[in-house]
């Protein structure tokens, strides 16, 4: 049992070493490229069976690191969020290779995300930002339906493909949100008619687009940072910690070297 135990030690130190991790990673961007090339039906003519088998290859290699790990780490491998992500992503990429499934393959190559720290700092700072996010996302939900609602009202008799709803309008809104044609392919045509719709879509386009998007880049940014300083605070204390117990150790050897003089001087008063 303990020689079991001394092996499992050893395959979860393995597998999660630097050299295995570097090498999980290359693996990935190779599978990268021939997932790309066998988009390609010249790629497929020339090499469409060596690309597969390359496939086939990386594939038994990311079963085969899955399965050390569930080995080494018994249940503990469920405990780590990433861990379940990566199984999760190699378990889809063993859906059959033909017919309309075949593009989820690809999705093996978001295992990048949980093996590159950067990445998955990213994502956490994302996750740890949606109640934030989900806050800022209702309010421009209000935002949305209160301009539609006027802007049916304001614009949809003239222009019901754009305004005659209030879908149309929150669609034709989202549209002018992202300023995607939105002067030349709707405002100056409705200003044709309402020359003072101006003073309707600049003042959505001001709150929407400039200060509500900015809403969202600014609640990330935010939690990133204060994850940053977290970490910091954490490698402070483990810092801290480690001076700690050093001083503690320093501070019993010069016990110890004090009772050894003491002893010596008592030793030398005796022998006089």
């Amino acid at each position: 049992m303990q020689t079991k135990t001394i092996i499992k030690d050893r395959l979860g130190r393995w597998i999660e070493s630097d050299p295995v991790q570097h090498t999980i990673v290359a693996l990935i961007l190779i599978n990268a490229a021939t997932l790309g090339l066998e988009t390609s039906s010249q790629a497929m003519a020339t090499a469409g069976g060596l690309l597969k088998l390359i496939d086939r290859l990386l594939l038994s290699v990311f079963v085969a690191e899955i399965l050390i790990k569930l080995y080494a780490f018994g249940g503990r491998f469920f405990r780590n969020p990433w861990n379940v992500f990566d199984f999760l992503v190699v378990g889809i990429a063993l859906f059959p290779s033909s017919g309309p499934l075949t593009v989820l393959r690809v999705l093996r190559l978001l295992r990048l995300i949980s093996l590159v720290p950067r990445f998955r700092f990213v994502v956490e700072s994302l996750l740890r930002a949606v109640p934030g996010i989900l806050s800022i996302a209702g309010l421009l939900l209000i935002l949305f339906y209160v301009a539609s609602v006027m802007a049916t009202g304001l614009f949809g008799e003239r222009f019901p493909d754009w305004f005659g709803t209030i879908g149309e309008s929150m669609y034709s809104l989202f549209q002018i949100m992202t300023l995607e044609s939105w002067s030349m392919g709707i405002v100056r045509p409705v200003m044709e008619i309402y020359p003072w719709a101006w003073a309707y879509f600049v003042p959505f386009i001001l709150i929407a687009t400039f200060t509500m998007l900015n809403l969202f880049i600014a609640i990330i940014v935010s939690t990133m940072q204060s994850m940053v300083e977290e970490q910091r605070g954490l490698e402070t204390s483990e810092i801290g910690v480690v001076v700690h117990d050093e001083n503690l150790q320093l501070h019993a050897a010069i016990r110890d070297l004090q009772n050894e003089v003491r002893s010596l001087r008592e030793a030398l008063q005796r022998a006089r």
